[in-house]
């Protein structure tokens, strides 16, 4: 494929999210929730609570990202995410409970063909994680996931969580490599949107088999696995 080519021959760096992407977030963190909510006596469907849990932490990071005032700690954004999920559930809870959950994010590990996939890559491309979560948190999570990342940069250098465009930009100039020369891979479209709006070309792991959205910020490659990037232009 032609444009695959061109791609290939222009690309530098694969820069990946990390959360949802190169780890298994919303497996991993259900399999986490199940034992305590039962514990709780919660009868409801433990991934459905992983998907409020997560789709709250997104409206509450998006929100800090849009005031673009004082960067709030990822860990924070969780912690008010899970308790407003908490309190809406109606599950009695203390607040070393609610940062005991949150605290599951780093331990979180890799979708199983991502390690090999990420070791295929990584012969042709430096390999960089650009992630809304804390410096700490991202250091801590080295020893789960295991990938040997050239570098991890946490949005915490821009002073703003994804998709804001100055998150992109940052990451791109901590690398030392202009926009167009840097493959953003990630699971989620706004992600993507993000990245492809700032001036980078963009990868989108469509793990649930769903439509892009109409938008001019088309993805540049969309596979299923991470396996399939690898395979096209490793």
């Amino acid at each position: 494929m032609p444009e695959i080519d061109t791609l290939k021959s222009t690309i530098k760096a694969c820069m990946l999210d990390q959360y949802g992407t190169v780890v298994d977030m919303q497996g991993g963190l259900t399999k986490i929730a199940t034992p305590y909510l039962k514990a709780k006596g919660w009868t409801g469907n433990p991934n459905s609570f992983v998907t409020w849990w997560r789709r709250t932490h997104f409206e509450n990071s998006m929100i800090d990202a849009l005031l673009h005032r004082e960067h709030t700690p990822y860990r924070e954004i969780g912690f008010r995410a899970v308790d407003q999920v908490l309190n809406r559930a109606g599950i009695e809870h203390t607040d070393e409970e609610v940062r005991d959950l949150v605290a599951e994010i780093e331990k979180l590990e890799c979708f199983p063909e991502v390690p090999a996939a990420l070791a295929k890559l990584q012969t042709r491309y430096q390999l960089v994680v650009l992630s809304n979560g804390d410096p700490d948190m991202l250091e801590a999570a080295k020893r789960y996931h295991k990938v040997p990342f050239d570098r991890v940069i946490s949005v915490a250098e821009a002073n703003s969580f994804k998709p804001h465009v100055a998150t992109y930009t940052k990451a791109a100039e901590l690398i030392g490599l202009p926009m167009e020369q840097v493959l953003f891979v990630a699971n989620h479209a706004f992600d993507v949107i993000g990245a492809k709006a700032a001036g980078m070309k963009t990868a989108f792991i469509n793990r649930r088999e769903r439509p892009f959205e109409r938008t001019p910020y088309q993805p540049d490659i969309t596979v299923r696995t991470m396996q399939d990037l690898a395979d096209l232009i490793a």
